[in-house]
């Protein structure tokens, strides 16, 4: 493994590990999210670029856009449990409830 494969690879397994265990705001967690989404297209440029193809050319743009259009409903959704429930923490969001 290169150095540059190993550091995008623990890049996402801290954006995992953040998300796992540090789950205290819906903040935090949508920030561990957005780190893991870099990490990965940042390694998939790079992939694109070794491999020297122009078929594989648009995909990080694409993913780009998805996780652009992720971070977006995110904080939607952010905001809206802000305004209903008064706080972000995710200890005190119950499916049950209406």
């Amino acid at each position: 493994m290169t150095p540059t494969q190993f550091t995008f690879t623990s890049a996402f397994v801290l954006g995992l590990m953040g998300l796992t265990f540090h789950r205290t705001h819906l903040l935090s967690a949508l920030l561990c999210l957005e780190g893991m989404m870099l990490a990965l297209f940042i390694a998939l440029s790079l992939w694109t670029l070794q491999l020297d193809s122009t078929n594989c050319s648009s995909a990080p743009m694409l993913f780009l856009a998805f996780s652009a259009c992720e971070a977006g409903a995110g904080l939607a959704l952010l905001v809206a449990t802000a305004r209903t429930h008064g706080t972000d923490h995710l200890q005190s969001l119950n499916l049950l409830q209406c």
